[in-house]
């Protein structure tokens, strides 16, 4: 009993990678319209379980969560976690555009956290949980920045959208253990966001 409980505490600050498989190798030959969008939005288990909850069989083909945003190579869950890569906790999709729009995504994207609290979702604070849109192309950014006015004026009227809009750059797959992790810990964690 003890052994298993010393590692629920201890495996969340694992740095191991325990070898990650990658995105939408899983689901053998993808759509040749496949589509990636990555956002922040807090702690990218709550972000993943949602986000594959909402949009199962409705276009969501492939989802991986991982870090993006920092400046730090390979970078580990415990070193993002102390604040000192840059990166963010972020969610990366795959979908099929013909089934769900990159604008459906965001707008989604919006009412699943709150955007208006800079580097902090409910209890989690770090540069880490920022919420962030990382686009893929001149269209994603153009459509991010549309619907942050649009949300702005309508949802978030007197608060200001901390959400960034920003270039995706290099991608790094966060460690298995957290992949699909309220799936494979139901009780592991209590997403604010749920």
């Amino acid at each position: 009993m003890l052994p298993n409980l010393i590692s629920k505490f201890m495996r969340p600050f694992s740095s191991m990678t325990m070898g990650v498989t990658p995105i939408g190798s899983a689901i053998g030959n993808l759509p040749a319209n496949t589509e990636k969008a990555t956002i922040a939005a807090g702690c990218f288990w709550g972000v993943e379980h949602i986000y594959r909850k909402h949009f199962e069989n409705k276009g969501l083909l492939d989802a991986r969560v991982g870090y993006i945003g920092g400046d730090t190579n390979n970078p580990s869950y415990r070193l993002v976690c102390r604040g000192d890569t840059g990166h963010a906790e972020a969610l990366q999709v795959l979908y099929d555009p013909e089934k769900v729009s990159y604008e459906t995504l965001i707008e989604f994207f919006f009412r699943m956290h709150d955007p208006t609290t800079p580097d902090r979702q409910g209890p989690d604070v770090g540069s880490q949980y920022r919420s962030a849109i990382f686009y893929h192309s001149p269209e994603q950014e153009s459509t991010a920045k549309k619907i942050i006015t649009a949300a702005q004026k309508e949802w978030f009227k007197g608060q200001n959208i901390a959400t960034e809009v920003i270039p995706a750059g290099q991608w790094w797959d966060a460690e298995d253990y957290h992949q699909l992790y309220l799936n494979n810990n139901p009780g592991g964690y209590e997403c604010p966001s749920q």
